[in-house]
């Protein structure tokens, strides 16, 4: 029953973290439009039917029943036709149809005699800024969000600690849980290491974690180095001669083995002295933050390059059985489907699950920042790119003296952004049948 509990608490949690970052991302936008006069009429939290609202000044603030977005409603987004362009009737096609009802939705948020506090007739600037507000506030909340986790929690790493000794040299792959009778020592064994000894220097270098004594060790074999080790208080000198050994080739920004195109794990000969290290959680400097914010960006990045691809792979797990690629794209469904399996992990410390909450909060607002940014309505990419092909064209015509073309007429674009909105519910219904039939696994 507890666990059960503590799994709804973790979905909560997500649940209210994405309602904030929401928010937030909102009030992104909201600040510099009424910053610089526009009109804001309303300022929604999620779709649907309005559960609560209140009237403050000109807007309208409230909370919508599904919290999977929210919107502000400014005066004037699209520009009205141009003159002698008659408005089309919806006998005219489906898409002209649309293109007019958003130019009427647009007219009808216009006051008369306040059509100066409209959006499009806002510089381009204005409107970059007040569209970058959204994605931009996304990106803050995850650099106070990775700075808590990194600065605050710390991460896990290896420690120049040695948890394990291996007694003999087995060969990559091998299952074997003993040591052959001519099996060979292997070298951490031979030189007199044991579980517990912290690793202080090798060849009078330093050591500060184990990747660091790992990297030294693999670049050395069959080169005698001279380890000092601290075994209970006292340092002593121990001579170790890692030996060359074919090793799987771990990729490191996953943790798994790399793979050649037939699926044969890589391998690589590397000096090895067979030892295992103890894990330590290590708070980390405020310069860790960003390069750890960008890491992040990249992979989204990535992903977004790579969705349709990705998406095949989604479908075919969930409609097929197979395994969920743990790096692909998820729902807020799985999202918080992991949040709760996290929360509920009795056998992991407290502070661990936080830690993990937390970062899966500030990856989820990095999601947000990258995926607002593509150039497509009706995400603020959309807009902030009708923006600069807007100061494009004006550019060009001031600097071949010809009439000011007037702002980009954006409701033009409504097509696409109704087939934009089909493709991003398609993929929504998708991921959300995928993570519940068959979601992807935290733990193998």
């Amino acid at each position: 029953m507890l666990t059960v509990l503590l799994f709804i608490v973790g979905v909560l949690i997500m649940v209210v973290g994405l309602a904030v970052s929401i928010a937030l991302h909102e009030v992104g936008h909201l600040v510099p439009a009424k910053r610089f006069g526009v009109k804001v009429g309303q300022y929604m939290i999620g779709f649907g039917p309005t559960i609560f609202s209140r009237m403050r000044g000109e807007t309208q603030y409230g909370v919508k029943a599904l919290p999977l977005g929210g919107y502000i409603s400014m005066s004037g987004m699209f520009p009205p036709a141009k003159d002698g362009v008659a408005g089309r009737a919806s006998s005219t096609g489906f898409f002209q149809t649309l293109v007019q009802d958003a130019r009427t939705a647009s007219a009808e948020t216009i006051d008369e005699g306040a059509e100066e506090r409209t959006f499009y007739r806002l510089p381009v600037y204005k409107r970059i800024v007040i569209m970058l507000g959204g994605p931009v506030m996304n990106l803050l909340i995850a650099v106070v969000l990775f700075a808590v986790v990194l600065c605050g929690f710390g991460v896990a790493r290896e420690s120049t600690t040695v948890g394990l000794v291996n007694e003999c040299v087995l060969p990559a792959g091998s299952t074997a849980t003993s040591c052959p009778t001519d099996a060979t020592p292997a070298p951490a064994f031979a030189a007199g290491l044991r579980n517990g000894d912290r690793i202080v220097s090798i060849d009078g270098r330093a050591m500060t974690d184990g990747d660091q004594v790992a990297s030294v060790l693999r670049a050395s074999a069959d080169t005698t180095l001279d380890v000092v080790v601290d075994r209970d208080g006292s340092e002593r000198t121990l001579q170790v001669t890692p030996t060359l050994s074919e090793r799987y080739v771990v990729d490191e920004s996953t943790g798994q083995y790399e793979e050649e195109a037939d699926g044969t794990p890589v391998t690589r000969e590397v000096g090895f002295v067979g030892i295992g290290f103890a894990t330590e959680t290590a708070r980390q400097p405020v310069t860790a933050v960003l390069p750890a914010v960008w890491d992040n960006v990249t992979h989204v990045v990535d992903l977004i390059i790579h969705l349709p691809q990705r998406l095949v792979g989604v479908a075919e797990a969930a409609f097929g059985g197979g395994e969920r690629d743990a790096n692909g794209p998820v729902s807020v469904v799985g999202v918080g489907r992991m949040a709760g399996e996290i929360v509920s992990l009795d056998s992991v410390p407290i502070v661990d699950r936080a830690a993990y909450v937390v970062n899966l909060l500030a990856s989820l607002n990095v999601a947000l920042f990258v995926f607002n940014l593509i150039p497509l309505m009706p995400l603020d990419g959309g807009h902030i790119a009708g923006a600069l092909v807007e100061a494009v064209r004006r550019g060009f015509a001031k600097l071949l003296r010809r009439p000011d073309p007037g702002p980009v007429d954006t409701a033009k674009v409504i097509p696409l952004t109704f087939a934009v909105v089909i493709l991003l519910g398609g993929m929504s219904v998708l991921l959300v049948y995928a993570d519940i039939v068959n979601p992807i696994s935290l733990f193998g």
